[in-house]
């Protein structure tokens, strides 16, 4: 669980893509009319299922886990 900003400024986005920025430039479209800022404090489904069921390891309730050994989903 984070308290994370996410990133929701156009400039930024295309600092951190550089060259690659042509590539994403239907995702990056909505950015460029505006975000509003989004981050916050969340658990995750995963997390919480694994609370609730008293269980030790979060790959246990996890429906795809992966690990040093799994290559593909």
């Amino acid at each position: 669980m984070t308290g994370g900003q996410r990133l929701h400024r156009h400039a930024d986005y295309l600092a951190v893509l550089g060259d690659d920025a042509p590539e994403y430039a239907d995702y990056l479209a909505s950015f460029a009319h505006g975000m509003p800022p989004h981050g916050g404090f969340a658990i995750g489904l995963e997390r919480w299922t694994a609370r609730l069921l008293g269980v030790a390891n979060v790959r246990e309730v996890t429906l795809f886990p992966r690990d040093l050994h799994r290559l593909t989903p």
